[in-house]
């Protein structure tokens, strides 16, 4: 079991290292929010798995509120962008 927990987080740090690049090197904004809102929900995927690995359900709450502040963020910013602020 630990092995596939290894490799887990091993594919997750890849993926976050892909988007925390994606964010820094975007040719456009839209590309920046598309890669925040994807590593929002990576961050979200990767709470709610270790909290059915340690069954501490705090951090079920922790994720539920980084997915509403994630989805939130991201429409306030795209309506920006979009110029109907």
């Amino acid at each position: 079991m630990s092995t596939i927990l290894i490799i887990g987080a091993i594919c997750y740090a890849v993926l976050g290292c892909m988007l925390v690049y994606r964010i820094a090197k975007g040719p456009t904004a839209a590309d920046r929010l598309c890669a925040s809102d994807s590593l929002d929900l990576l961050t979200s995927t990767a709470l709610v798995l270790y909290s059915l690995y340690t069954g501490r359900m705090i951090f079920l709450d922790i994720a539920m509120i980084v997915a509403i502040l994630g989805f939130i963020s991201t429409v306030f910013i795209s309506r920006y962008l979009e110029g109907r602020v």
